[in-house]
């Protein structure tokens, strides 16, 4: 994968979606890995949606900024993911792990993720598909 790229380079759309999920990241509870991450998405419909990661003293019970933004969208009637975008604590942009992108398969297979560092000014851009290249999707529960 190539290395990070300056801010400068994304679109207006993809910077607002930036913006958006570095405000998620402010929101994150984090208090036992003061690992923050937000994540913010844009639905087919051209609707934003947001989400921070919430942790919990049961560890397993925790969750990841992209799953709590994709989980607001299904709930508000949204069903196809057309960009992510992930925000972390890291010096470098951080991509989603293996159980969100099992998630983000579900509602954008095809689309694009952009991972930016903790202060917004690096970025990463990629598909779904080049991050998770052999998704288990629905198809694979057809007889």
């Amino acid at each position: 994968m190539k290395t990070s790229e300056a801010i400068s380079k994304l679109s207006i759309k993809e910077k607002k979606l930036i913006k958006e999920a570095l405000k998620a990241k402010g929101r994150a509870y984090a208090p036992y890995s003061n690992y923050l991450v937000g994540s913010a998405l844009i639905d087919e419909n051209g609707t934003i949606f947001s989400g921070c990661n919430v942790e919990n003293a049961s560890y397993p019970a925790g969750l990841c900024a992209e799953r709590t933004a994709i989980v607001k969208m299904v709930s508000e009637g949204g069903r196809k993911i057309k960009l992510l975008v992930v925000a972390a604590s890291s010096e470098d942009p951080v991509f989603p792990c293996g159980m969100c992108l099992q998630v983000i398969q579900e509602f954008g297979g095809n689309s694009e993720v952009i991972a930016v560092n903790k202060t917004g000014d690096k970025f990463q851009k990629t598909l779904t598909r080049t991050l998770f290249p052999f998704a288990f999707d629905p198809e694979k529960l057809k007889k």
